[in-house]
């Protein structure tokens, strides 16, 4: 008998974020094993999951455990959903791992960090929700059947700083949704089997009855690698 595909959710639960009781209200939905995985567990153990997904609530206890989370699904084809603090995370392990910012580092850990990769919004998207516009050609874009744009719900006050955009731009990593103002909400691998990072939650826009279709996606590649891998 074929067990069931193992997805870790890691952070650090919390009932305060709003995120943490819907994840709960979904998962006896999913058709997957669900493990939360408190940041400062993390081990290398985590790659024996079928799919890893960063929850929001960042600042997480352990930064560097994530960190190293998020670099074993990006260096192992372990497939990936990073939803808000995941998004900030992603960006910041891509940014010291490919990029050369070895220092890259969220304002909400270090205030005075040299490179601040993660910087407070303009404008904040505490309890949100907001227009985005997808890359055409993304797998985000597929996700949405290749809309041009929808509308996401947030509930977050960081994100990439601008001045770290174009290093991204000019990367395999692919930024598929923006803003209105053109600031990067969405990023993902394309050469990974599933890797993306959302500054909205898909989380937070659905129900039992009708789960997000970026999150029915990244359970179909956690599927996949379970299929794979057994």
């Amino acid at each position: 008998m074929t067990s069931r595909p193992r997805l870790a959710l890691v952070g650090n639960y919390n009932t305060c974020q709003p995120a943490h009781p819907r994840l709960d209200a979904l998962i006896p939905h999913l058709d997957v094993d669900v493990d939360w995985v408190a940041s400062e567990t993390v081990t290398e153990d985590i790659a024996g999951y079928d799919g890893i997904w960063v929850v929001p609530g960042s600042p997480y206890a352990d930064k560097r455990a994530v960190l190293l989370a998020i670099r074993l699904a990006r260096e192992t084809g372990i497939p990936y959903l990073g939803t808000c603090g995941g998004f900030q995370h992603a960006l910041m392990e891509y940014g010291q791992a490919e990029l050369g910012f070895d220092d890259a580092d969220d304002v909400q850990y270090d205030p005075d960090a040299r490179t601040p990769f993660i910087v407070p919004l303009a404008c904040s998207l505490a309890g949100e929700q907001a227009p985005l516009f997808l890359t055409e050609g993304t797998r985000l874009a597929g996700v949405y059947d290749d809309a041009e744009s929808t509308v996401e719900t947030y509930h977050c006050k960081y994100g990439l700083n601008p001045e770290y955009v174009d290093a991204i731009v000019h990367s395999p990593m692919r930024i598929s949704g923006w803003d209105a103002e053109k600031a990067p909400r969405a990023i993902e691998l394309p050469d990974h089997p599933f890797f993306i990072g959302t500054l909205f939650q898909p989380e937070l826009s659905s129900t039992p009855e009708s789960v997000h279709p970026l999150i029915t996606a990244f359970l179909a590649a956690v599927s996949q690698r379970a299929l794979v891998t057994s």
